[in-house]
């Protein structure tokens, strides 16, 4: 499988390249390493709020299996709240 890179030319203020730079520096990474990980997190942090605006909509519209998805990720959540009192 061939895997496609693209490059990203970014132009960074003053703050967000310090920011940037104190957590490649606490990490032992290089900046553009951190870049690219933080860009991922916050997809996936954007794909799961869409999903979670999906699923209240669909809940606010009556789909049948929304209450029961609303159900599993209360669970989820109330699960990870116990293993923090642990």
């Amino acid at each position: 499988m061939l895997r496609v890179m693209e490059r990203l030319n970014l132009t960074l203020d003053r703050d967000t390249a310090a920011a940037l730079g104190r957590i490649a520096d606490a990490d032992k990474k290089p900046r553009a390493a951190v870049a690219r990980d933080l860009i991922l997190e916050a997809l996936k942090r954007r794909e799961a709020r869409a999903w979670r605006e999906r699923l209240a909509r669909d809940y606010a519209a009556g789909r049948a299996d929304a209450q029961e998805l609303l159900g599993d990720l209360e669970s989820a959540q109330l699960d990870l709240i116990g293993d923090e009192d642990q």
